[in-house]
C-alpha cells in the first residue's frame, strides 16, 4: 500500500470544500471528492483523485468514497466535513422541520462520515483521521443577537 498522504472532501464540488482540496492536493494530499453536482468528480480527476457524485447525507455514497480510498490508497489521513447548505431564515419563523434539516445538513454530515473514517485506522492503531467543519453553520438571525449559530465550529485530532 501506498505511503501518500490522503484527504477525503465531502461537498466539495465548489466553494470551500473546493478550495480545501484544491490546497490539499498541493500539499501532496491525494483526494477524494464527494459532491452532489458532480463538479468533485472533474476536481479529482484534475487533481489526480478521484471522486463519487452523491450526497453527505447518505451512508452509501460516503461509503463509496471511503471504500474508494482504501481501495487505491490504503488510508485515510484528513476528513474535510464541508456541508452544502442548509435552512436560512429568522428563528421565530424556521419550524422545527427546518431545524431538523439544519442539522442533518451541519451535524450529520460530520458523524455519518466521521464514523465510517475512523475504523480505518483501528487495526494501524495510528492516530484517527484529522477532522474539519466548515465556519458557517446555521443561518437564523435573532439567535442570541447573532446572524448565524454554528454548532460545528472545530479541528480535531485524537488517538485511536
Amino acid at each position: 500500500m501506498s505511503v501518500e498522504k490522503v484527504a477525503l472532501i465531502t461537498a466539495g464540488g465548489s466553494g470551500m470544500g473546493a478550495g480545501a482540496a484544491k490546497k490539499l492536493a498541493a500539499d501532496g494530499f491525494k483526494v477524494a471528492i464527494l459532491s452532489s453536482s458532480g463538479k468533485g468528480e472533474a476536481l479529482a480527476k484534475e487533481l489526480g483523485g478521484f471522486g463519487v457524485t452523491g450526497t453527505n447525507q447518505s451512508v452509501d455514497d460516503l461509503a463509496q468514497l471511503v471504500d474508494g480510498a482504501m481501495e487505491r490508497w490504503g488510508r485515510v489521513d484528513v476528513l474535510v466535513n464541508s456541508a452544502g447548505h442548509g435552512p436560512k431564515g429568522d428563528i421565530l419563523e424556521m419550524t422545527d422541520d427546518d431545524w431538523h434539516q439544519g442539522m442533518d445538513v451541519y451535524l450529520m454530515n460530520v458523524i455519518r462520515p466521521t464514523r465510517l473514517v475512523t475504523p480505518t485506522s483501528l487495526p494501524s492503531r495510528r492516530s484517527s483521521p484529522t477532522r474539519c467543519s466548515p465556519h458557517q453553520g446555521f443561518s437564523a438571525r435573532g439567535l442570541l443577537g447573532s446572524p448565524s449559530f454554528t454548532p460545528i465550529n472545530t479541528q480535531t485530532r485524537t488517538s485511536a
